[in-house]
């Protein structure tokens, strides 16, 4: 999947998103979405690489618990057929709930 496919996907859920950040001041109301690509792990045999599989990190932004925007989110990825580990924070300092969706694609 490559830049463009996320970029796609991420619109597919309908929030505010960005790569990485918002710009300082600009953050949107939540729901927010931001996603970035933290690394990537490389197949390799004879020196040679044969496939990259590259990190994507989704993080949904709520000030709300809410299962259903959740869901919503998990419903595009499964149409992408991507695997996920999903891991929630609240951020006391942000008064918001992080939701993390690790995968690699």
């Amino acid at each position: 999947m490559n830049y463009e496919e996320i970029n796609e996907m991420m619109q597919e859920m309908g929030f505010p998103f960005a790569y990485h950040h918002f710009a300082e001041g600009e953050s949107p109301q939540p729901p927010f979405l931001i996603f970035l690509s933290p690394g990537e792990n490389t197949f390799s045999a004879d020196n040679l690489m044969y496939y990259s599989f590259k990190q994507l990190d989704i993080e949904l932004y709520t000030d709300e618990k809410s299962p259903e925007t959740e869901e919503h989110v998990e419903e595009i990825l499964k149409q992408h057929h991507i695997f996920y580990n999903k891991t929630e924070v609240w951020i006391e300092s942000e008064k918001l709930y992080e939701i993390l969706y690790e995968m690699e694609v």
